[in-house]
């Protein structure tokens, strides 16, 4: 459901930011003729703004499920900055003191990169972060789930791909079910599900679509029940609220979506920044590991994300180069209980590394992640597979929302907590989260990396 609204306020902000252009545009390429910015100029400007919201209206410019090749978006681009600039050859034409106005040639040569290129490097990126593809498990296999599948098979609407079906017990075992909804926590624990809609009779399945409730809410996957008894081609519910497939979606945390979307705004535009400034310092980072040890500077692992969707997740190494081998050898050290393998003077940390690790310096290179839209600068940190593999059903919810950089056990003593003391801090942030809640967790952070508290 969160899905439907990042695309949605990205556009909006690039219908938004397309205008303004378009508005200073004209007002700058009077200026640069050497004409003066007179209320002719601003009016041309609004009328210039009008006209290319029609105009991308009429060509579903903004469309945010458009997927444009960079080709197809250059040329759309030209061809809307050059309807633009005939409509204000038009006005140029019809207005009394056409010498006032912005010259055709400079206005096209101004607008023309100034919406292309942040459309190119910014929006299409932001539009397209949250991977297109939602991966969803249909309980059910009679009627209504396969006119749900047929649904799903509609090119308008987002892309889906059904991860397979589970059967109610009164329906017949076919090729369509993998099995039962007895099944489902296997199910989720063993692939990436996004969605699991449950296409079911609540007359003859309530008892199982609790279940499959149930266990929704234990692994805190979204999942969707039927909204209405019968399938409608043409009637629509009297309730503005009802939903538009036919489901009612509910999720295990708070939606705020608009707040949802602002954070991976935020995320984007924080990282990127970030990259940007800490440049050098990233360099000298890299310099230090390469002289002080043998083996490359950055090292990848796999970690577990968003609803359990694997990804390489970088950081500085800080370890020897056979790290992951000596690990087996040293589990009888492991300090830590639970799944997680944690050991305070770590034989296999580096003199260089040990300093990084104190200041979680090693952490920096996971602002790509952020930037790819693997992490978010606020989450439960990302687990790796192992751990995963061995998380009661509870534990499981912590993958329900996007990992971060940070969270609320970095500032709460780090590896000084056991580790179900961290799954319930998790859980805490997860049931309570709020933009401003991220932000305090930010300001707690600069602190505690930078004294080294917590951290062995």
């Amino acid at each position: 459901m969160l899905e439907r609204w990042g695309p949605r306020l990205v556009a909006h902000l690039n219908v938004a930011f397309d205008l303004t252009v378009v508005m200073c545009v004209t007002a700058a390429a009077a200026w640069l003729s050497g004409r003066t910015v007179d209320p002719r100029v601003l009016a041309c400007a609004g009328c210039l703004a009008l006209f290319w919201s029609a105009e991308t209206f009429a060509v579903r410019y903004y469309d945010r499920w458009a997927n444009r090749s960079g080709v197809e978006e250059t040329a759309m681009v030209s061809l809307l900055a050059l309807g633009a600039t005939v409509t204000l050859g038009v006005l140029r034409f019809l207005a009394p003191n056409a010498q006032t106005l912005p010259p055709t040639g400079q206005f096209f040569l101004l607008l023309w990169p100034l919406v292309l290129l942040p459309r190119m490097v910014v929006f299409r990126k932001l539009e397209y972060r949250e991977p297109p593809l939602r991966e969803v498990l249909l309980v059910g296999t009679g009627p209504m789930a396969l006119a749900t599948a047929d649904d799903f098979a509609d090119p308008s609407r987002r892309p889906v791909r059904i991860v397979g079906h589970l059967r109610f017990a009164d329906e017949p075992k076919t090729e369509l079910a993998m099995g039962g909804v007895e099944d489902l926590e296997k199910c989720l624990r063993a692939m990436p599900i996004d969605e699991v809609y449950v296409a079911g009779n609540p007359a003859r399945h309530a008892v199982e679509m609790q279940q499959v409730v149930r266990t929704c809410e234990r692994f805190g996957i979204p999942f969707a029940l039927p909204a209405y008894s019968v399938r409608l081609e043409r009637a629509r519910p009297a309730v503005p609220a009802a939903v538009e497939d036919g489901y009612l979606h509910y999720l295990t945390h708070a939606p705020r979506p608009f707040q949802r979307s602002l954070k991976r705004l935020f995320d984007i535009f924080a990282s990127a920044s970030a990259l940007l400034i800490l440049a050098p310092f990233l360099l000298l980072v890299a310099a230090l590991i390469k002289l002080t040890s043998k083996g490359p500077v950055f090292f990848r692992q796999a970690r577990v994300g968003l609803h359990g969707r694997p990804f390489n997740m970088f950081k500085f190494r800080t370890m020897v180069v056979n790290a992951e081998a000596l690990k087996d050898q040293l589990q009888a050290k492991n300090e830590r209980a639970g799944p997680v393998f944690k050991i305070k003077s770590d034989p296999r940390v580096t003199p260089a590394g040990r300093f990084l690790r104190k200041h979680s310096i090693d952490e920096l290179p996971q602002l790509i992640n952020v930037l790819r839209g693997d992490m978010s600068i606020v989450g439960p940190r990302p687990p790796v597979p192992k751990e995963v593999a061995q998380y009661e059903a509870w534990q499981q919810r912590r993958l329900s929302v996007r990992p971060g950089l940070t969270c609320i056990w970095q500032v709460s003593g780090r590896d000084q907590i056991s580790f179900q003391e961290w799954m319930y801090l998790d859980m805490r942030y997860i049931d309570h989260w709020s933009l401003a809640e991220d932000l305090s967790l930010i300001l707690q952070t600069v602190p505690v990396v930078l004294s080294g508290r917590g951290a062995s």
